[in-house]
């Protein structure tokens, strides 16, 4: 299967076979995203996490009475 990063526009080609590929194909809203820019999201998360410039927004839930 022929995928393309959603930030770079890298091609890739992932196995038939692989849970990715079934996930992308069975669900069309799920994007894909190559490992380099996977990795580049994920270590500038940590280290705006670590200068407390995160901010994790927390949504209410409501009680359900039935």
């Amino acid at each position: 299967m022929k995928v393309q990063c959603v930030i770079c526009d890298q091609q890739s080609f992932l196995e038939d076979e692989d849970p990715l590929a079934k996930k992308l194909r069975n669900r069309p809203i799920h994007t894909f995203m190559c490992e380099k820019c996977s990795e580049r999201i994920r270590k500038n998360t940590e280290a705006r996490f670590r200068t407390n410039h995160f901010k994790l927004y927390e949504y209410e839930q409501k009680d359900d009475d039935f």
